[in-house]
């Protein structure tokens, strides 16, 4: 499972390339806006300027000539841009006049398998379930994943799926465990997933050991 950055922090993305295991990012209006007033396009260019791979930018537009202009606007930015069009009948006309001319599309606020079968039908290159906002409302999010991978494996269709709505590590290792090609995670969860108390307690016992050595 790849892991994307769940962010539009120049830092915090800095930081997850410099680790070595951020391939993408993603981003939305209330991410972009936690970084206050910016010009918008310049900060996602910058995005995509230091990570490797597709980087996520969502369309503001909600009918599907607005969507579909404003797609064709975004794809412009950089190379690896993938636009992101909300899971709605018009998001699913739009993402087939995109996915036909090539454009990548993140068929996202994806909250069932049925909305996931139109994405991928339109040609969206990846739908995004919203793990997190299912389970605050009492349903299971990563089953909902996992009816997605499902899915879309035993068709053998080229759609990915980005777990998404990440809030805590236990969310990326279920997403792995029912096979989600990428969890796309906050910088805090990223932080989170190396921390285990066994290693902290483990380090300071070779370090106060090795110190003894040398007191010898």
């Amino acid at each position: 499972m790849r892991l994307f950055l769940d962010t539009a922090n120049i830092e915090h993305i800095r930081h997850g390339v410099r680790l070595g295991v951020i391939s993408g990012v993603t981003t939305n209006p209330t991410i972009v806006s936690r970084e206050g007033k910016v010009d918008y396009q310049k900060l996602v260019q910058e995005i995509c300027s230091i990570v490797p791979g597709p980087v996520s930018t969502e369309v503001l537009s909600q009918d599907v000539a607005g969507m579909i202009t404003e797609a064709r606007e975004i794809a412009r930015w950089a190379e690896n841009i993938v636009v992101k069009i909300p899971a709605s009948l018009d998001g699913v006309e739009a993402t087939s006049v995109l996915a036909k001319e090539n454009i990548k599309v993140n068929f996202t606020l994806c909250f069932s398998l049925n909305q996931a079968i139109l994405g991928a039908a339109a040609g969206a290159t990846f739908v995004s379930p919203f793990v997190g906002r299912l389970d605050d409302v009492g349903e299971d999010g990563i089953r909902v994943v996992a009816d997605i991978v499902e899915y879309l494996e035993y068709y053998q269709l080229p759609t990915q799926v980005i777990a998404a709505s990440i809030r805590h590590p236990q969310h990326c290792l279920a997403a792995a465990k029912v096979g989600a090609h990428i969890a796309t995670v906050p910088y805090n969860v990223l932080l989170q997933m190396i921390q285990h108390p066994l290693t902290d307690t483990g380090i300071k016992r070779f370090l106060d050991d090795w110190k003894r050595t040398q007191q010898t």
